[in-house]
Order: structure tokens, then C-alpha cells, then sequence
């Protein structure tokens, strides 16, 4: 290990088995780094690992820890992977040539790598220090100490269970998860004085027990904003995907008191998704929570408010003030609003699935319940991106997936590079012309059976594991009689709002709506909740930002 003897002054580690790169690595680190980190550099896994746990023991704090993939019995995953339990909080890099670029996004996932880079870097000033720079900035605005993870007791086969830990997961809360049949499981509830008959158990990091808990007062017991500061804003965003994150980070950094409400998880469906691979400037692909998480981030960063498990019920119209009723009861008011409650997916309405669902069928949850599939036969119903991601994450552990179309072929809705992957993958099928007809199973799903649309012939299969994607039901009833909408429930906004030139009857304003501007002046919809929207990241995202644009417009000339 070689490095100066600043023991106050926060570490950057690196590790590489080639001594020339590993001095060409802190080299670099400490022309940029130096004057405010000490630089570390050990030659192996073993003995960086070493070099962490002297470090832990006196006290330092370890700020980023780069690691080359290809090192001798302990590669740079396997690596990271141990010194996570060291340092939590260290930021991740992972250094690679191009060929093992499969290799470094699946340590995204196991490991939770914040950045991979490929070697060479040069120049640093490119490749190296932006990267770096992002990530210390990062780690400098979180608490380094270790934070104790909170504790999940509950059982493989309960949908209350898989809901909350899909809640926990999708807002980065870090747990462990503890089956209740397991001696380990069964101690948590004997210390909590608790039973099997109420589950899930929720230990939180202080140790305060939660049974059963609603997502409301497990958003406020794991540390998430769940009450607004003030009693009025300059911009109330609804919803916390791409659109909302979008609409969120503009209007903070543009000045505007914004407060984005979220009723689960910000990052909508595609926060749920394993890998984007055609959103720009992401050209080896993105998790949509590493996505999220940077726009979650950003929007804080700027000044926005995140409210989370606030579920909106109600919006009215007061004179200037667009007032957005709770469920509990309270209101927040705003000069404008922007709604961005995106979509859900449609429910499979065959017998037996809704008895079943949290319980071998499920709706999204492809990340977190993707570890027990391993070794499984998984089924996925659906064909747009969402099922065509989810069926190329699934298939890296599962014995097999079966994709499930009702049309003729995955052409109609998924994207070209997703049909070319399922192509080329040895483990996934493909069945077209093919719907659900009914799901079975005592307590969790044991088979499902299946009817060709043509045909009409059923085949009853064993299954354990089906994924449901599809479709895209607007979460907009809370809306009716407030704004206009189309027959589906999505939104009229601008142009669709005047089909023959004119402005809806209860107009009030002299100019007609503006583009993104629904039948209430000053209410503004943005992303898949939008009539004949793009259904795409990027697009919803890009709407999120000019229905900011014309906030300011609107605010202007009010």
C-alpha cells in the first residue's frame, strides 16, 4: 500500500494488479486530487481490502474506491462486493477494457457500481475527472458514517411483503430481507414481540419495529420527506417520473419554489426498469434507478421539495390559486401546477390473477424479485420496452422466459435493439398470438394457463414467476370534472383542446391554451398522462422542461 500520512484527510482508493497503470492511476488522482484527498493505491484485491480495514479501524473516511476488473484471484467485483461491507457509503469505479463492458453493467447491479470507466482514460481531463468529480461531489452532500440497514421479517409468498419491499427498494432505501420460516426471521419477531400472524416486520436502522406498515408512516419512519415546508409554492409537480423529475429539476434551477409530490417511488415505470439503452448520452445503457436517482438528486440539489407516499386526491381552482387536496385531508396551493402522474399497468383480468398477485404474479417488480427467480421458468406478458427489458434482466438467472404477445410479433411495440437481444438470447421465447387465460395455485401461483387467440386451443403450463406489462392506464380519475380528457382518461392539453380553433367552452383567458396547458389555465399536464404522448423517457422528460417554460409564460402575463 503506498500513500502520504494524512490521517485526517478523506482517501481515495484505487486498486490495479499492473503496477504501471496502478501508478498511472494515482498519478493522475493526485494531480487533481491531492491538495484535498489522500490517494491510496494497492496492487491487488487482498491487500487493498487491508488497506480499507486499517483505514476503517483509525477512523478515515473513504470518499471513492476504483478497481480494475481484471485482476488475479480476486477480480474487481468480487472485490467491491467485500468492500462494500467495509465502507457503504464509498463511491464505486470500476475500470475495464471494452470487451468486459458486460461484465461492468452487471456489477451495476450486483454491487451497485456508481460509474465504470474504460481504459485508457486519457486524457483524465475527459474521461476521468468529470466522472470523479460528480461522484465526490456525491459522496460529499450524503452522510459517510455507516448506516445500519433496515430489516424486512416476512414471508416468500405474501403480496404485502413483495409491496413493501418493492416500496423500500424503489425509494434506495437499503434492507435485508429475512424469510419468517428462517431462525434468523423467527429471532427479529421474538425481539419485536411479534408473530407470524401479522407480517411483514419492519425493523427500521434506529431498531424501531413497524408491523404491517402502510407506505405513509414507512416513508417517514426510513428518513423520506413526506410533509411540505410551506402552505404555498410557485409550482406543485404531481408525480415523480421522468416528466415530474424533469419538471422538477427546471423549475427549482429556474427559480421557482417547487414541491414535486410522488404517491410511491419517483421514477414512474421507468424507474423500474433494468436497462435504458436509447436515452441520450447513455450509450452502454442506463438502470432507470441509477436515472432516477441522479434526477432525484439534481431536483434536491437545485432547491425542489420531494414529498413521497403522498397520495393526490383533488385539485380546485381558488382565484389565482391552484389548490392540491391529499388524502388525508390537508392541501398545498400553488400559482401553477404540472401533472405528471404518467401511467400504470393494466391489470390482467383472467380468474385466479388477482388472487395471486404479490404472490407469483406481478405487476413490474422485475429488479426485486429477479433474485429468487434464479434457476426458475419465468413467463412475461406483454410486448412494448418495458416487457422486452424486463425479459433481458430475468434472463441472466432464469432457466428460461417466455414472453407472452397477443399480436403477431414483438415488432408492433418494441423498440429494434430490444428484438434484436431477445433474438440472440439462447433462453428467451417467444409466444405471439397468446393471452392468459386463467392462473392457478394454493396460496402462490403454481401454473397458468394459456389460450392462442387464433385458434382458440389452451395449454396449461407450471409457472411460479409471471410479470405482467401491459398496456398504460392513466392514474387521472382523481381528475374528473376538474380538467378535460380524452376517453381513456388521458389528458387534452394545447392543440387537442382546440380542434376547430376555438377554446374549450369554460375558457376564461383571451389567448387560447398554451401547447402543454390543459382547460385550466395555469394547470399543465407533461409525459405518458398526456393525450397521445410518446410513451418514451426522453420525450417525457423534455415535456417535463417546456411545461416549465410555459409556467414562467404563464406567470408572466397573470
Amino acid at each position: 500500500m503506498a500513500g502520504g500520512p494524512q490521517a485526517s484527510v478523506s482517501v481515495i482508493l484505487t486498486v490495479d494488479d499492473d503496477p504501471g497503470v496502478s501508478r498511472a492511476v494515482a498519478r493522475d488522482l493526485r494531480r487533481r486530487y491531492g491538495d484535498s484527498y489522500r490517494v491510496v493505491r494497492a496492487e491487488s484485491g487482498e491487500s487493498a481490502l487491508e488497506a480499507l480495514r486499517e483505514l476503517k479501524l483509525r477512523g478515515d473516511l473513504v470518499a471513492v474506491i476504483l478497481a480494475d476488473y481484471r485482476m488475479p484471484q480476486m477480480n474487481g467485483i468480487e472485490f467491491l462486493e467485500q468492500a462494500l461491507d467495509v465502507y457503504p457509503g464509498a463511491r464505486r469505479v470500476l475500470l475495464t477494457a471494452y470487451a468486459d463492458t458486460d461484465a461492468a453493467i452487471d456489477a451495476i447491479n450486483v454491487v451497485d457500481v456508481d460509474h465504470y470507466l474504460l481504459k485508457p482514460w486519457d486524457p483524465p481531463e475527459e474521461k476521468l475527472y468529470p466522472v470523479l468529480d460528480d461522484l465526490l461531489e456525491a459522496w460529499r452532500a450524503s452522510d459517510h458514517r455507516p448506516v445500519p440497514a433496515t430489516k424486512v421479517v416476512g414471508h416468500r409468498w405474501s403480496a404485502r411483503s413483495s409491496e413493501v419491499r418493492e416500496f423500500l427498494a424503489r425509494n434506495q432505501v437499503p434492507y435485508r430481507w429475512y424469510s419468517a420460516d428462517e431462525p434468523e426471521g423467527q429471532r427479529l419477531l421474538a425481539a419485536a414481540g411479534q408473530d407470524e400472524r401479522r407480517l411483514p416486520l419492519v425493523i427500521t436502522a434506529d431498531g424501531t419495529p413497524l408491523v404491517a406498515p402502510e407506505p405513509p408512516e414507512l416513508a417517514a419512519k426510513v428518513g423520506l420527506a413526506t410533509t411540505p415546508t410551506a402552505e404555498f409554492y410557485d409550482l406543485v409537480v404531481i408525480g415523480g417520473g421522468p416528466a415530474g423529475l424533469g419538471a422538477a429539476v427546471y423549475g427549482a434551477s429556474e427559480g421557482l419554489r417547487t414541491v414535486l409530490v410522488e404517491r410511491s417511488a419517483t421514477g414512474g415505470q421507468a424507474g423500474q426498469s433494468s436497462r435504458i439503452e436509447n436515452y441520450l448520452g447513455f450509450p452502454d445503457g442506463v438502470s432507470g434507478a441509477q436515472l432516477t436517482e441522479r434526477a432525484r438528486r439534481q431536483a434536491a440539489k437545485f432547491g425542489a421539495e420531494i414529498l413521497t407516499a403522498r397520495e393526490v386526491t383533488g385539485l380546485e381552482i381558488n382565484g389565482s390559486a391552484r389548490v392540491v387536496r391529499f388524502s388525508d385531508g390537508s392541501a398545498v396551493a400553488a400559482h401553477s401546477v404540472i401533472l405528471a402522474t404518467g401511467v400504470s399497468y393494466r391489470q390482467l383480468t383472467a380468474p385466479g390473477c388477482d388472487d395471486l398477485t404479490g404472490c407469483g404474479v406481478y405487476y413490474g417488480s422485475a429488479l426485486t424479485e429477479a433474485p429468487a427467480c434464479t434457476g426458475h421458468d419465468v413467463y412475461i406478458v406483454g410486448g412494448a420496452n418495458s416487457a422486452g427489458q424486463a425479459a433481458m434482466y430475468l434472463a441472466r438467472g432464469a432457466k428460461s422466459v417466455t414472453l407472452l404477445v397477443r399480436g403477431d410479433s414483438l415488432a408492433a411495440s418494441m423498440s429494434h435493439y430490444l428484438i434484436q437481444q431477445i433474438e440472440e438470447s439462447s433462453n428467451i421465447f417467444v409466444r405471439a398470438r397468446t393471452v392468459v387465460e386463467s392462473a392457478h395455485g394454493d396460496g402462490h401461483l403454481e401454473q397458468v394457463t394459456l389460450r392462442d387467440v387464433t385458434t382458440g386451443e389452451t395449454e396449461r403450463v407450471d409457472a411460479q414467476w409471471m410479470f405482467v406489462f401491459i398496456g398504460a392506464a392513466p392514474l387521472t380519475d382523481w381528475l374528473d370534472g376538474t380538467v378535460l380528457r380524452d376517453g381513456r382518461g388521458f389528458i387534452l392539453a394545447g392543440p387537442d383542446l382546440t380542434p376547430e380553433g376555438r377554446p374549450p367552452g369554460d375558457w376564461e383567458l383571451d389567448r387560447p391554451p398554451y401547447h402543454l396547458e390543459t382547460s385550466v389555465p395555469g394547470v399543465f399536464v407533461a409525459g405518458d398522462a398526456r393525450a397521445e404522448s410518446a410513451k418514451r423517457v426522453a420525450s417525457a422528460v423534455g415535456e417535463g422542461a417546456m411545461a416549465v417554460m410555459l409556467v414562467h409564460r404563464y406567470l408572466e402575463q397573470s
